[in-house]
């Protein structure tokens, strides 16, 4: 059996490299979010409290996401560093062992989460059928915790290598199989198979994400990474390794789902509507950022191979890229929100008082999306120069303090409604930049001379 051949990120251009790796990534997450949408679109069909129902799961959900993405991440920054200083048999050795570390995470968190996750949904709702709608869902989704993370760590082994391509096609697969699969387990086949209701979503997600894994586990075991002698006993000294590189990226992502339970805290005295309207302009908001995302995404690798060989330049040249390619983008998805906010939230639902929250909420959404777009190129960077940690004490600052202090503020002192939370959001997003750049600079600066300026390399 051929293997695919590892992509060579430390020659040739940079922004050759970008169009290689970011633009089948982002098609990838267009995917995977029309795929979100789908659900809430089915969701909206069966009512407000099943929208609303599935907002409130959509935090305890990111937990089961936040491992992924700090599994995922370990991966590309750990193999990619590896491939950088042409180290084969260590690639190797992390690739397997991070597959390793996350079945046996994923374990642990399905267990944990049949006790969790109701409680966690008690803090973010009131009594009633939207929260017993939420329940059942995640007691479905939990079975997805294995599919889930080792897509992840897969798809990181994968874009270490310079492969976004897979991932693409598995998330294309995804989405069609989801847009089948929810009206069939939904409502069933009429006088055959009994409809599963507001149920039948998560069943399809668990089906669709499975097949996610398996293709994206045999590309991987199809890849030059795997090539030799494989062992899959858990090696102690490697899972302490990636744990450092992914547990940081985890807790990041742990924090923003506290700046999601402080935000759902403040609207929930507002009632199910604004809920409503919230899940609505995160999915929209989501659709917006994806060529950001897929930048940004592929900025990890780019920068990960090339200072694992010591080509500092290069590092530089893909952050300024990355940097001015996502602000242009993001200032085009700026002006769409602003025109277009009202009628893209009515596609979700019919509901005049959801259209209205949706459309202030994405109104103040549209001015700091170049804001977003930074931040993730800073956690992307932090990552591949492998100081994971200080992204865990940005996100504590702008996901975590700020929000509940903001929203605190604008809501309870100030009493401006909804447009507290929505401004809340906002400020802490802003005060989070200046923050981020402050770190970046002082971090790579120590790593490998700075981003702002282009010196002679220095000792990593």
């Amino acid at each position: 059996m051929s293997s695919e051949r590892t992509r060579n990120l430390r020659q040739g251009s940079i922004p050759g490299h970008f169009r290689a790796l970011a633009v089948p990534a982002a098609i990838g997450l267009v995917f995977s979010t029309l795929y979100n949408v789908v659900d809430l679109w089915y969701a909206g069909l069966l009512g407000t409290d099943a929208q609303a129902g599935l907002a409130i799961t959509f935090q305890v959900f990111m937990l089961l996401i936040a491992f992924g993405v700090g599994l995922g991440s370990a991966m590309s920054a750990l193999v990619g560093n590896a491939l950088g200083s042409d180290d084969m048999e260590g690639a190797r050795r992390i690739a397997t062992q991070g597959l390793v570390f996350g079945a046996l995470t994923a374990l642990a968190l399905g267990v944990a989460g049949i006790w969790g996750s109701p409680a966690m949904l008690t803090l973010v709702s009131e009594p009633g059928p939207y929260r017993d709608a939420a329940n059942a869902y995640m007691n479905v989704i939990l079975i997805a915790t294995a599919p889930f993370l080792l897509a992840f760590g897969g798809n990181g082994i994968l874009s270490a290598q310079g492969d976004t391509e897979s991932m693409k096609r598995a998330q294309i697969a995804a989405f069609f199989a989801n847009l089948g699969l929810n009206p069939l387990f939904i409502y069933g086949i009429p006088g055959v198979v009994a409809g599963l209701g507001f149920n039948g979503i998560a069943l399809a997600t668990l089906v669709s994400q499975t097949g996610v894994m398996a293709y994206i586990l045999w590309r991987v075991m199809r890849s030059e990474v795997m090539e030799g002698a494989i062992s899959w006993r858990p090696d102690l000294t490697r899972g302490r390794e990636i744990a450092a590189q992914a547990l940081p990226a985890t807790f990041a992502m742990l924090i923003l789902l506290i700046a999601g339970f402080f935000v759902q805290f403040f609207l929930k005295g507002f009632g199910p509507h604004a809920l409503a309207a919230y899940g609505v302009g995160l999915r929209i908001e989501q659709l917006i950022l994806l060529p950001g995302f897929g930048l940004t995404n592929a900025l990890l690798p780019i920068v990960a191979q090339n200072y694992g060989a010591g080509h500092y330049d290069r590092v530089r040249e893909a952050w300024w890229f990355c940097l001015k390619a996502g602000l242009a983008l993001m200032l085009c998805g700026s002006a769409l929100l602003w025109f277009a906010a009202g009628p893209m939230v009515a596609l979700f639902s019919a509901d005049t008082e959801v259209i209205r929250l949706g459309t202030d909420y994405l109104h103040v959404d549209g001015f700091i999306l170049p804001v977003y777009l930074v931040l993730f190129a800073v956690n992307a960077v932090l990552q591949a120069l492998k100081r994971p940690l200080v992204t865990v004490w940005i996100g504590l600052w702008r996901q975590g303090v700020a929000v509940g202090l903001f929203c605190w503020l604008y809501v309870t002192v100030f009493d401006w409604g909804t447009w507290g939370v929505w401004l809340g959001i906002a400020t802490a997003v802003i005060t989070g930049l200046a923050l981020s750049l402050w770190v970046v600079e002082r971090v790579a600066h120590k790593a490998i001379g700075g981003l702002l300026i282009s010196p002679k390399p220095v000792t990593a």
